[in-house]
C-alpha cells in the first residue's frame, strides 16, 4: 500500500500493515443483507439462492433484476441485493482489478491507490491506466464520513480487515456502514492472518467469480478463467524441469539504498500465486527467518550471505522502468561491498517483484513478466505470452 508520495506510501504501508500485531477480538460478521443499492448473486449458490437474473452480457450500469437475489460471501455470509451496484469499493488492487477483467470501471476508491499498479493495463485494447478521481480511503486512518461520501453500492473489503487492521474500527463501525451506505463483503486472501483462521481463504479465481456473481457477469468470469486456464497449459508445458528452477528470495528494500530488508516468505496466498504457477521454491524455507507479515522484522545482508539465493525479487514502493530500476537497485547492490558478494547480484538476477496484489489481468501479466525474468533461455523478451486483444473482448461483453 502507498501514498501519493512514493517515499512516504512505503512508510504508510508498513506502519498499517503494522495495526494487525494487535488483534482485536472482533468475532464474524454473518447473515447480514445488503440495502438496496447494490446487487447479485455468487455463481457457485445462484442456482440455488437467485429468484432471478440479469442479462450477463449487459454493462453493470444498465442490467437489472426484477426481484432481489443473494450472494453468498465469507466471512459476511449471504447478502441480498436489490439491484446491481452501480459504484463500488475495492480493498486494494487485487478486488479492482477483479471487476476490471470483467469490464467494469475501476472503483470508485481502495484503501490505497498507490498500490494499484494500473501499468498491467497499458497494453490492453481500450483500457487505461488512469486512476483519475479514484480515493484513496487511508488518510492517517478510514473515516466512517469518506465512506458514506463515497456511497458505494458494495465494498469489496473483508469486514475483520476492518475490524483487525483499521485503527478505531470495531464490528459495530462495519454493521453501520454495511447498513447506512453498502454491504462489506470482501475476502483478505493475498497473505495469512491470525484473525482469518475460522472462515476459508479464496484463490484469485474463487474471489474473482463472487465479483462476477455480485456483478451478474457469469459469463466474462468463465471466459477470463478459460483464458487463464488455456495460458498456463501452454506456459507450464515450456518450462524446465523442477530441479532446473530457480529458488527466490522475496524481498523488500528497506529504502533505494538499502541495508536491511524485509523478507517474505513464498506462500499459498493470492500475492504469490504466480511464483506457484512457474514451479519456483523458496530461498529462505528451511531457514529462521520469518515472513514479514508475521513477524514484522528484518534481515541484512549476513543471512543473504549465508543462503545466497540464485535469484532477488524486491518488491518496492512504486513501479519503476527497466533503467529506473537499474540505475537504483541493481547498481547500489554491485556497488555494495556485502551485497556484491551475493551470487544473483553477480548474475544480474536481480528483478522487480512487483507489487503484492493481483486479479486476472494483473496476474497474466505479472506471470508473463516473471516467465521472462526466471527463464530468459525459454521465453524471449518480445515474446506476447497471452492474448491482450482478447482481455478487451471479453471486457466488452465478447465472449
Amino acid at each position: 500500500m502507498s501514498s501519493n508520495s512514493n517515499d512516504q506510501s512505503e512508510l504508510t504501508r508498513r506502519e498499517y500493515v503494522t495495526c494487525g500485531g494487535t488483534v482485536l477480538a472482533g468475532g464474524l460478521l454473518s447473515g447480514c443483507t445488503g440495502s438496496s443499492g447494490s446487487d447479485p448473486s455468487d455463481s457457485e449458490t445462484a442456482t440455488e439462492t437467485a429468484t432471478t437474473t440479469a442479462t450477463e452480457s449487459k454493462p453493470a450500469e444498465t442490467a437489472a433484476t426484477d426481484k432481489p437475489y443473494r450472494v453468498t460471501v465469507e466471512p459476511v455470509g449471504e447478502v441480498s441485493f436489490e439491484t446491481v451496484p452501480q459504484t463500488w469499493v475495492a480493498e486494494n488492487a487485487s478486488w479492482a482489478d477483479m471487476g476490471v477483467a470483467l469490464g467494469l470501471t475501476k472503483p470508485s476508491a481502495v484503501v490505497l491507490s498507490g498500490e494499484y499498479r494500473t501499468w498491467h493495463y497499458e497494453d490492453v485494447p481500450g483500457l487505461s491506466p488512469s486512476k483519475e478521481d479514484m480515493v484513496s480511503l487511508w488518510q492517517d486512518g478510514i473515516s466512517k464520513e469518506l465512506l458514506l461520501e463515497i456511497d458505494a453500492g458494495v465494498h469489496f473489503i473483508d469486514p475483520n480487515y476492518m475490524v483487525n487492521l483499521i485503527p478505531n474500527w470495531d464490528r459495530s463501525d462495519v454493521e453501520e456502514m454495511h447498513e447506512r451506505v453498502g454491504p462489506f463483503c470482501g475476502n483478505t486472501s493475498f497473505s495469512t492472518y491470525s484473525w482469518h483462521e475460522d472462515y476459508p481463504y479464496y484463490s484469485l479465481y474463487e474471489a474473482t467469480e463472487k465479483v462476477a456473481a455480485v456483478f451478474q457477469r457469469q459469463d466474462r468470469f468463465r471466459a477470463l478463467s478459460s483464458l487463464h486456464e488455456g495460458f498456463l497449459d501452454r506456459l507450464q508445458e515450456r518450462l524446465p524441469p523442477e530441479d532446473q528452477r530457480p529458488e527466490i528470495a522475496l524481498l523488500s528494500p528497506g529504502s533505494t539504498e538499502p541495508e536491511t530488508f524485509y523478507p517474505y516468505r513464498l506462500g499459498d496466498r493470492t500475492a504469490y500465486k504466480h511464483w506457484r504457477d512457474l514451479g519456483v521454491s523458496d530461498a529462505l524455507a528451511g531457514s529462521e527467518i520469518q515472513s514479514f507479515t508475521s513477524d514484522r522484522g528484518t534481515i541484512d545482508y549476513e543471512p543473504l550471505l549465508e543462503i545466497d539465493p540464485e535469484v532477488l525479487l524486491l518488491y518496492t514502493d512504486t513501479h519503476r522502468t527497466d533503467t529506473a530500476f537499474e540505475d537504483t537497485y541493481r547498481s547500489f547492490l554491485q556497488d555494495h561491498d556485502t551485497a556484491s558478494q551475493l551470487t544473483a547480484v553477480q548474475n544480474g538476477a536481480v528483478y522487480p517483484a512487483g507489487g503484492m496484489y493481483q486479479g486476472p489481468i494483473i496476474n497474466l501479466s505479472k506471470t508473463e513478466r516473471a516467465a521472462k525474468q526466471l527463464f530468459p533461455d525459454e521465453f524471449d523478451e518480445e515474446e506476447t505470452l497471452y492474448d491482450r486483444q482478447r482481455i478487451a473482448d471479453i471486457r466488452a461483453g465478447d465472449i
